[in-house]
Formats: structure tokens, sequence, C-alpha cells
């Protein structure tokens, strides 16, 4: 994997919105001032995606100081720092709430033969219900509908692992189906999330990759499913244009926030995660529910939303470490944020019933959200694009939400 970002200094603790609902938060260990991230898929040309996933490496531990092509020794706990199930229900304000059975998709290009056995040990390890494919819980299909699944590729499957993990932490009731693209381009991408919009039950699709800007008349036939929540990642890279699927007009794009336990009444404060990926569109049309918010963009902006994606204060997952092996580790990326957001997109049953795509409704239901006023992406020409400030912004949209109504 590639190392791409590295950071000193100590974490900042950055207030976002209240909920006086959540519950109290438990103290938890800082995230080292000595670390760095690792890709987990590479970038690729024009025409296909990359994965989103960051993996989270502590460069004052002995796994940490093994980069650079050693062997790094496989964790058999949850790193510390981690968040947890619990901890994402608290900071979204979670709180006794039920599926109905219905199910988020996950679209990933490429195999992963233990995806079964692993999402079975993060579920454990958690308390969460066991969810198997004998249980009809978990379904594993290729990009057809079939079962001819695709070949392994070890950063994909690490992408799947933090897809499945985290939508089992918000939503551990719900039904979960994994589509595996053959390969990352952006033709067979879309084949397979045609392919999920078709089974039954599907509330959600989340899609955590994405390439250069695209236009929807190249590929957005594979992304319009009125009723169902087409979630896509910004991507990683900041205030650096947009991605696409998420510059789609027919997606929610997620961005990603810094998300820490503070002392307010909310338990948890919020930043834009500086590797939020935010811009405006050259190609897609403009979302109609968002023309009140002041974009100052004429096409399409994005975010939409956004949650955690900040890999210093990310997800821990098990994924795989090797073809046959896996083990503990921590995630971030907007890849953790769009998995998060098309979860609870089933938990609040808003889009079964619609004929109108789901994207409108965080702008009509902007109250619902904690607004995330703080931190940046970058540099732009137009603040809002790539600065946080009170209401809509590029890195985090409308905010995170603060329980599922939003959605």
């Amino acid at each position: 994997m590639k190392k791409i970002l590295s950071v000193s200094g100590a974490l900042l603790l950055l207030l976002g919105a209240v909920s006086a609902t959540a519950p109290a938060a438990v103290a938890q260990p800082s995230p080292s001032a000595n670390w760095h991230a690792e890709k987990a898929c590479a970038d690729v040309p024009a025409g296909s995606a990359s994965c989103f996933a960051l993996k989270y490496v502590d460069d004052s531990t002995t796994a940490g100081q093994a980069h650079g092509g050693q062997a790094k020794p496989a964790s058999s706990t949850p790193p510390a720092t981690g968040k947890t199930p619990a901890d994402i229900q608290s900071a979204y304000n979670i709180t006794g709430l039920q599926s109905g059975g219905r199910t988020v998709a996950v679209v990933d290009a490429y195999g992963y033969p233990n995806l079964e056995r692993d999402l079975g040990v993060y579920r454990s390890q958690f308390g969460l219900p066991a969810c198997t494919v004998s249980n009809g819980c978990l379904t594993i299909m290729d990009q057809n509908g079939g079962n001819k699944l695709p070949r392994f590729n070890s950063g994909w499957a690490d992408e799947t692992s933090l897809d499945v993990d985290a939508i089992s932490a918000a939503c551990p009731d719900c039904k979960i189906l994994v589509v595996q693209a053959t390969t990352a381009g952006l033709t067979d991408l879309g084949t397979a999330v045609s392919t999920a919009a078709k089974q039954p039950g599907v509330a959600a699709i989340s899609n955590s990759y994405g390439g250069g800007d695209s236009a929807d008349s190249s590929y957005g036939a594979y992304y319009n499913h009125p009723g169902i929540a087409v979630t896509a990642s910004t991507g990683d890279n900041g205030y650096t244009g947009s991605s696409y699927p998420a510059s789609s007009s027919y997606v929610t794009a997620v961005g990603g926030t810094s998300l820490v336990k503070n002392s307010s009444s909310r338990g948890w404060g919020e930043s834009a995660w500086s590797g939020s990926g935010s811009g405006c569109s050259s190609v897609n049309a403009a979302l109609p529910a968002a023309a009140t918010f002041g974009t100052g963009c004429s096409k399409r902006a994005s975010a939409d939303v956004s949650a955690v994606a900040d890999p210093q204060t990310g997800l821990a997952v098990y994924a795989p470490s090797s073809s046959t092996t896996s083990s503990w580790a921590q995630y971030g990326g907007t890849s953790l944020s769009s998995p998060l957001i098309a979860a609870m997109y089933a938990l609040s049953g808003n889009t079964g019933s619609s004929s109108a795509l789901a994207n409108s409704l965080p702008y009509t239901n902007s109250g619902h959200f904690n607004d995330v006023a703080s931190g940046s992406t970058g540099t732009c020409s137009t603040s809002q694009w790539c600065l946080s400030g009170t209401g809509w912004d590029g890195p985090t949209g409308v905010g995170t939400p603060n329980g599922v109504a939003g959605l």
C-alpha cells in the first residue's frame, strides 16, 4: 500500500452541533500524533475508479515503524482508538431504531472469499447479531446477480470489509448485500449498481469509490434509481475537483469529518476532515433541492451530507491482511462515511415508497443535521466549496445526521 499522508501535533477537539439526547461519551485514548494513512487501492486511469479506504497506521508503535516493506504484526484485538458501533450510534443519535428488514447494498470491485468469516468476527466482537448467508442476512453476488465471483484483490477486499463493518455499526439489524464487480471499470461498477437496485428489499446502495468528474450522459443511468438511496464518497484528496459518481445528479454525495469525543451535551465534536473531497462539477446538473442553500455553483456541488471519515478518528475494522488471514485495523476515508449514511437512509425508511431521488431529503430536512462549521479541504475560488461554515458547505454539505429523520 502507498503511504499518502503524515500528520504531527495534537488532534484538536472541535465542537459540533449539540444533541441533548445522545448517550454520554466514555473516555477514549487519543490517536497518535505520529501517524500516516495508507491507501487500500492504487490510483487508476480514466474510465476506472479507485476505492477510498484509508488505513490508519500509528508510527509510534512497532507495527507502525515496520512500514516501508517490512512485515507488520497482525492485531488480534480492535485498536483502542478505533470507533465502535456504540460510538457511531452515540455520535449520530441512532437509538432504539429497527430497519424493518431493509437491505443495504455495497458495490465493490473484485472478490473477497473470506468476507462472511471476517464479518462474523467483527459482529461477534461487538455483540451484534450474526449476519450470515445461511440466516439470510448476508448475500454476495457478482455484477450480473450470479455466483461467478471475481478474483481476490487485497485493496478492494479491505474496502469491502470497511463497508460491511460500517453498515453493521450503524444498522446492526440491516440485511447486507455485496455486489462484486469484475473490474474497477466504471461500466462494471455501474452494472453492479443496477444489479443491486433490482434486488428485493434494497433501500440504499453505497459506492465508496470514484474517478475524475464524469458526465451523467455517460454513466448516469447506472445510478438513477428513484426510491433507493444511492450514496457515493466524495473522495480523499480535499478540494481538487469533483469525483464521479459523487458528482452525479442522481446520488447523495457524502463528505467526511473528524469526529472526537468532548464535553459538550452531544458528547462529540466534528470538523471538516481536510482530506474530504469537495467541489463543483463542470458537467452535471445542479440539484434543485439545493437551490436555496447558496452553493455558489451553477452545476452539481458536493458534498450533500457527511459523516466521520478522518482515518485518525476512524472505525475499528476486521480486514484481510492477505488472501487467507485477517486482523484488526483502523480505517477511514470517505469510504467510511458513504456506507454509514447509506445505513442511516435504510433505518429512516423514508425512501422506499418515494418516486423522487433520495438526495433531495437532506436539503428539505436540514434541521435534522448537526451543522459542521469548522475545518477546510484546501484553497478555492469560492470559499464555500472548501471551507466549512454555517449552513451548506462543500466539505460537509448540510452536516452530519442527528438521528435519521433527515434522510
